[in-house]
């Protein structure tokens, strides 16, 4: 009874999340970020056992079906949403909270070839965007947003956004880290700076400030006075 309830539970939290889902049978039958949970809790299961070729056996399968890799030693917690999925990747020693969202595209990667604790921890209600890479033994803080293509090499604080490459922190949400709304690939939409306009606006300040001089030195310049060359005048006698 309790595997029907997670996957109601998760069928609701789609439905929650994803304007598109119009019904409860769509999300079941089309949905592959839905389907590779069901995956993973029967080959984390397996892992646990002790049957590790089996447990791999079932994850490569759903990794076959729905384009997502998630390793069976890997912890997912409850009303995680995978949206869209494909080349999402969730290596063997990362942990996922409860209420987080994944885009396609995401890597929980390692950076170790060690037996050892190599994959990100990612707290409660974060949001990771399409693309982001988000990599190391490190701790993202719960309700922090992780915007597209960011790559993220070391622990993130509660409640902030980070993007880039190397992700920087460009904002934090409030001084508690609290989030309610969703935010769809981690990205507030006309919320963060662009980076981009704020270099041409320092460009073209520069641009100004050289212009005023050129033509301040320009005004200073006194005029040539006429030549004249006598010898040539001289010759003509």
């Amino acid at each position: 009874m309790a595997a029907f309830g997670r996957i109601g539970e998760d069928i609701r939290n789609i439905m929650d999340k994803d304007p598109a889902a119009r019904s409860r049978a769509e999300v079941f039958f089309c949905y592959p970020g839905f389907h590779v949970l069901l995956f993973h809790r029967l080959a984390h299961a397996a892992w646990q056992a002790g049957l590790k070729f089996i447990a791999r056996f079932v994850s490569q399968t759903g990794r076959l079906l729905t384009g997502i890799e998630i390793h069976p030693a890997a912890k997912i917690g409850r009303r995680v949403f995978i949206d869209h999925g494909m080349g999402l990747v969730i290596g063997e020693t990362a942990e996922v909270g409860n209420d987080v969202t994944l885009s396609h595209g995401v890597t929980l990667g390692g950076v170790s070839l060690k037996q050892e604790k190599r994959h990100p921890t990612i707290g409660d209600c974060v949001v990771v965007g399409s693309g982001a890479q988000v990599l190391g033994p490190i701790t993202v803080g719960e309700k922090a947003l992780i915007g597209a293509n960011a790559v993220v090499l070391s622990d993130v604080p509660a409640g902030v956004t980070m993007v880039g490459i190397p992700a920087r922190q460009v904002m934090a949400r409030d001084r508690s880290g609290a989030r309610d709304e969703f935010v769809a690939y981690g990205t507030p939409y006309g919320d963060l700076p662009d980076p981009v306009a704020k270099v041409l606006d320092g460009m073209m300040g520069e641009i100004q400030t050289l212009r005023a001089r050129v033509d301040e030195l320009s005004e200073n310049v006194p005029e040539p006075e006429p030549v004249t060359d006598e010898s040539c005048i001289g010759d003509a006698r």
